[in-house]
């Protein structure tokens, strides 16, 4: 039996999200997304297959760099400012802060960590299908968040605009950070 088209539309935001191979995306499908059985894995991996062929395909018109290769070196300069800045960390929100959690206690140079910046797996779902990628970010030490917040806000909407990222932001850091036009082409 054919998949719905919503489960279709997730096997895109897989693929085109470029953060899981194909056996990844099958697996977190059919295993932890929906209860195993639910969904027929042979279409699944039919669904994938195809959904993969027509990524790699679209690869070849692409620029020689993407937004998502912007994205990339902002959050590389980021990382050396001091910034935990994960990509597609966990699915949620909350899964976020807590890989931002993990990633700081396992880092060998806390004391140079000042702030983290992320955006989730439903983050990047909507900019796959053009609805802009929004990024959490804080200072370390959530007592300081109304007074460093917005100086770490404004650390990262730098970076992301020298990188040649367009930014929406209000300065505030009770406002995500989005990067609006975002074109997702991760290779």
């Amino acid at each position: 039996m054919p998949l719905p088209p919503d489960i279709l539309t997730e096997i895109d935001a897989f693929v085109r999200g470029g953060f899981e191979d194909r056996e990844r995306t099958i697996e977190i499908l059919t295993e932890e997304m929906y209860e195993p059985g639910e969904l027929d894995a042979a279409e699944v991996e039919r669904a994938v297959d195809d959904a993969v062929r027509a990524h790699d395909q679209a690869k070849k018109g692409w620029p020689a760099t993407t937004d998502c290769d912007r994205l990339d070196a902002a959050f590389d300069a980021l990382a050396r400012q001091g910034l935990v800045a994960l990509q597609n960390a966990g699915y949620t929100q909350s899964d976020g802060y807590g890989d931002v959690t993990e990633a700081y206690h396992n880092a060998p140079d806390r004391a140079d960590i000042v702030g983290y910046c992320f955006y989730h797996g439903q983050d990047l779902a909507r900019a796959v299908h053009g609805g802009g990628l929004f990024l959490a970010f804080g200072p370390m030490d959530a007592d300081t968040e109304e007074t460093e917040g917005p100086r770490i806000g404004a650390l990262i909407a730098s970076e992301l605009q020298r990188a040649g990222l367009e930014v929406r932001w209000n300065g505030s850091f009770k406002q995500r950070i989005c990067i609006p036009g975002i074109d997702w082409k991760r290779r």
